[in-house]
């Protein structure tokens, strides 16, 4: 038994930052609620912690703070030690020691999952600032399916991760519990399924395959919009996994508000859980995926050729590894060094902006008019209320975005404006987006309902 006992500096410490609001009270709910002091050492302090997802936030958010703490309080330089009180992990971790000391052979007795990518894995997935939260839950997920967060929607526009995070989550359950019956598909297998067992009259046969797992991980449940019988299915699925505490995890390329034609009771069952959303990477992410795609196809590139890359392409992670699966494959053949000049020659069609031939100005401002519940007279019009302006700025923001129309063409279809009233609506929307979060996403969406309509 140690000799030394600094629960007192650490529950001192704790409550001293509570009152002084440097941990509020949900972030004490969320992180703190379930640690509890175990020891301590002559310069540590021991606390056990329910998982390595709360571990990592107390590591990265405020260990630095708290051990300030323990300095005011007890003149002694204390560190936090950590251990994680888990029972499944314990298991988990029980068998890795075991495995240490087990012949390769036996290890390679796990095989890769047969419908899960095994380069889908949360080592693979560059977070960011935009996709940080998703990343975190996703893997708190995978270390405790079914205690919490289930069931978890993630949702995004296409090419931002969310495949590669639902798998990553089923890779690590696969191979860190091998016993666990992990089943991943896309949203079109179930309805194929679940079609092809009223054909032959095996629906007996379709639910036993989706009803008794353990985790149940569906992409792209957009794809059952106006599909009744199979959401009324996956609604009868999704009770009895839920009532049997086995983890669920969809993915969608909208919140669960926006689907059309969809069940509401199913809607609800998707809101019951986590909703967690991803959106277009910022450059320090992009340029980071970059390096760590580089790195994997070990090929050197010049990092302003990547930072070329990633300048240009803010669309999605697709586009910015289908412009340098290009760039790699031109190097290789050509043998020779790539020069910003030849990369952006080379690179034009992706730097230039997606533009759809049937996207027209009319169109955005109606879907826009519609969205904001304004009328296009009033949208085209003379009024300037805050209710007009914004909606009118909005739509000439994404008319430019997404469209080669000049700001001359843009202003005339607003009431004869000029070019220059044009020019100062996209640059108020660019700067809001920078001190309000809500506005790129609500700019998002209605760029992906045009595009879809």
């Amino acid at each position: 038994m140690s000799k030394y006992d600094y629960s007192i500096f650490w529950e001192e410490s704790i409550k001293q930052l509570r009152e002084e609001n440097e941990i509020s009270d949900q972030e004490f709910n969320m992180y703190f609620q379930n640690i509890h002091y175990v020891e301590s050492s002559k310069d540590t302090i021991v606390i056990s912690l329910p998982s390595r997802f709360i571990q990592s936030q107390i590591k990265q958010r405020y260990s630095n703070l708290i051990e300030n703490r323990f300095m005011e309080l007890s003149g002694l330089n204390l560190l936090l030690d950590y251990i994680i009180e888990n029972s499944k992990l314990k298991e988990t971790e029980n068998v890795s020691k075991q495995e240490e000391s087990t012949p390769l052979a036996v290890k390679e007795l796990i095989k890769p999952h047969s419908q899960l990518r095994s380069d889908y894995s949360f080592e693979t997935f560059v977070v960011g600032n935009n996709n940080s939260f998703a990343a975190n839950a996703s893997k708190a997920i995978a270390e405790n399916p079914g205690s919490k967060y289930n069931p978890c929607l993630i949702y995004g526009g296409v090419g931002l991760g969310k495949t590669h995070l639902m798998q990553s989550i089923g890779n690590y359950i696969h191979y860190n519990d091998p016993k666990m019956k992990v089943v991943y598909i896309p949203a079109e297998t179930f309805i194929n399924d679940f079609i092809e067992s009223i054909n032959t009259k095996k629906q007996t046969s379709f639910k036993n395959k989706y009803r008794n797992v353990d985790v149940l991980l569906i992409d792209d449940i957009h794809d059952l919009q106006d599909k009744k019988g199979t959401q009324e299915e996956l609604f009868h699925t999704f009770n009895a996994l839920y009532d049997a505490n086995k983890q669920m995890v969809f993915t969608c390329d909208r919140p669960p508000s926006e689907l059309k034609n969809f069940a509401d009771r199913l809607k609800n069952r998707f809101v019951r859980g986590l909703n967690v959303d991803l959106h277009p990477p910022n450059y320090e992410t992009r340029y980071a995926i970059l390096r760590k795609k580089l790195e994997d196809k070990n090929v050197i590139i010049s990092n302003d050729i990547l930072e070329l890359i990633a300048q240009n392409i803010k669309t999605n992670i697709r586009d910015l590894e289908a412009a340098l699966t290009s760039i790699v494959a031109y190097a290789e053949l050509v043998q020779k060094e790539i020069t910003p000049e030849i990369a952006k020659q080379q690179l034009k069609q992706f730097f230039s902006s997606p533009i759809q031939a049937n996207i027209t100005i009319d169109k955005i401002q109606k879907l826009v008019s519609e969205y904001f519940n304004v009328t296009l007279t009033d949208m085209k019009g003379k009024k300037r209320t805050k209710q007009i302006t914004f909606p009118r700025q909005i739509a000439m923001f994404i008319i430019r975005e997404i469209t080669d129309y000049s700001t001359t063409e843009i202003g005339l279809e607003f009431g004869g404006r000029d070019h220059t009233t044009v020019m100062h609506s996209c640059q108020r929307i660019e700067d809001r987006m920078k001190t309000d979060s809500t506005i790129e996403p609500t700019v998002q969406e209605l760029i992906r309902s045009v595009k879809e309509t």
